[in-house]
């Protein structure tokens, strides 16, 4: 190491090009650190996957889980998006009502989780509380209906509802509009949804 430090000092080209390789070294680096973290944390190497959408109007079920249209808002993409994570929980009592992500939901957390996801509401509500939010009616993408004892939703023409599913209860989206439990309940939209 010693005699090529020395042999460095004597010959100007040598320095030169040690200097030029230390140079493009720190260059990769930097440029290998940006390549791996561009802003928003998606590495940029990483090819964009298309979600699947339906045709236009209302979205399908595929496997229990739904596929928006593809004239959908994107609210309502991601509304969808956030029901479908959890379309396999069972039903809890009381669940997804402390915190977002719980180990099954009941009917009014289930349709908290999924309007959360679409970015219209910021806690999770209680059935009584969801027919009075937003505004009266049938909404042209999203319909809450809800009660004092049971909430569900219509989004993008599927049902998503915690009751009247065969194969076990908990949130699950349906074809089926009609509400599985009884009782009146209250039309409830987010504005412009």
């Amino acid at each position: 190491m010693t005699n090529a430090l020395g042999a460095a000092r004597k010959t100007p080209a040598l320095c030169i090009s040690i200097a030029v390789l230390a140079m493009v070294a720190i260059a990769a680096v930097f440029a290998a650190s940006a390549q791996a973290e561009p802003p928003g944390g998606v590495s940029s190497t990483t090819p964009e996957v298309a979600e699947p959408t339906a045709p236009s109007g209302k979205a399908i079920i595929v496997g229990g889980r739904a596929i928006p249209p593809a004239d959908a808002p994107p609210a309502v993409k991601k509304v969808i998006a956030a029901a479908n994570k959890i379309r396999t929980k069972p039903y809890i009592y009381g669940g997804g009502h402390g915190r977002w992500w719980d180990a099954g939901y009941d009917c009014s957390g289930a349709v908290s989780f999924a309007l959360h996801g679409g970015e219209l509401i910021t806690s999770p509500m209680p059935s009584g509380s969801l027919s009075g939010w937003g505004s009266a009616g049938k909404g042209r993408w999203i319909t809450v209906y809800a009660n004092g004892g049971h909430a569900y939703a219509v989004i993008a023409g599927l049902r998503w509802d915690t009751a009247g599913n065969t194969s076990g209860t908990g949130p699950r989206w349906h074809k089926s509009l009609r509400a599985a439990a009884s009782g009146p309940f209250v039309a409830r939209h987010p504005d412009g949804y």
